[in-house]
């Protein structure tokens, strides 16, 4: 499967912003003459990372979607907390799920030195979430760039806009509604989960509770989750190939293998249970779907009048 998804590129010379007003057109090429070796540079990083640990590639592309989910792809689930000012780290949606910063820091530190003050840290962690993906085997495509970085962050808006892992398929497809993705993008984009793992505190109601659940699969996983303790241990999204970004997440669904309650919510009965069947039987249309979907939600941006800038160190404000 994997090689099929490596090919599947997916370009597009412009990328309209998703949410009104529009206020800015990128383009792949926004940097060619004024960082012309960025996605050398951004590569250089990330492959290192991800082949010390595959995990890696996982916590890149969520960063990416905790980033974008939030006022926008604005670099705000960078900044730290200061003793004035509170940042989206320690949302309960990050605080235990968001990893990667470090990775981003090292590539950030390298751009610098080739590019002072001109790649936003927005737009390197866009570059990075698509070579996650395809260094695990998945897609690759056409970055749009132009992000600015914002100058501010809102732990208040990371617990509202991120959908948890008892959500319902209604709430997903609401969520998801929300920022300008339709029901199918979610159902795309939800496939990252073919990579990564979990904490046991995210999957332990499912796996004592849950109704639609493989009993042998729930069985094993309570042997890492026991009902009491354990809050951290880790258990892969995709038992059968954790760290390859195929459609075998979608296999697992069909199998009641979910990890997640909002991972089986897209196959229980519901519309999204076609879509599932579709990208089970056909690792090539996810690829595609999923590639342009990430070119989608790159494109949600901060509202109007947001203060935003080119910061040189990605975890304050310049």
């Amino acid at each position: 499967m994997g090689f099929l998804l490596a090919r599947c590129i997916i370009g597009a010379a412009t990328l309209l912003c998703v949410l009104p007003p529009c206020q800015a057109k990128f383009t792949s090429k926004f940097y060619g003459k004024t960082c012309p070796n960025l996605g050398a540079i951004v590569r250089s990083v990330m492959a290192p990372a991800v082949a010390k640990e595959p995990r890696m590639g996982a916590s890149i592309i969520r960063l990416f979607f905790h980033d974008c989910f939030v006022n926008g792809c604005d670099g705000s689930i960078l900044l730290d907390d200061t003793p004035t000012f509170t940042g989206e780290k320690n949302a309960g949606a990050n605080v235990n799920s968001v990893r990667g910063y470090e990775v981003i820091d090292a590539i950030k530190t390298q751009v610098e030195t080739a590019c002072k003050a001109t790649v936003s840290c927005a737009d390197i962690i866009a570059l990075a979430s698509r070579d996650a993906v395809n260094l695990v085997g998945g897609p690759t495509w056409n970055v749009q760039l132009g992000r600015k970085d914002s100058r501010t962050a809102s732990q208040s808006a990371a617990n509202a806009n991120l959908p948890g892992p008892g959500s319902s398929a209604a709430s997903l497809v609401s969520a998801f509604a929300a920022k300008g993705l339709s029901a199918r993008e979610m159902t795309a984009l939800s496939g990252a989960h073919t990579v990564g793992r979990a904490r046991c505190v995210l999957f332990r109601g499912r796996i004592y509770s849950d109704p639609n659940i493989n009993a042998t699969f729930a069985a094993a996983r309570q042997q890492t989750c026991p009902q009491a303790g354990g809050d951290g241990n880790l258990a892969p999204f995709d038992d059968q190939t954790p760290d390859a970004f195929d459609n075998a997440y979608y296999k697992n669904l069909m199998a009641q293998r979910g990890l997640l309650h909002s991972d089986q919510e897209l196959f229980n009965g519901g519309p999204q249970d076609a879509l599932v069947r579709k990208y089970s039987g056909n690792a090539g249309i996810f690829a595609g779907d999923f590639a342009k979907a990430m070119v989608k939600m790159g494109g949600l941006m901060p509202v109007a009048g947001t203060p935003t800038e080119v910061r040189l160190n990605c975890r304050k404000v310049n």
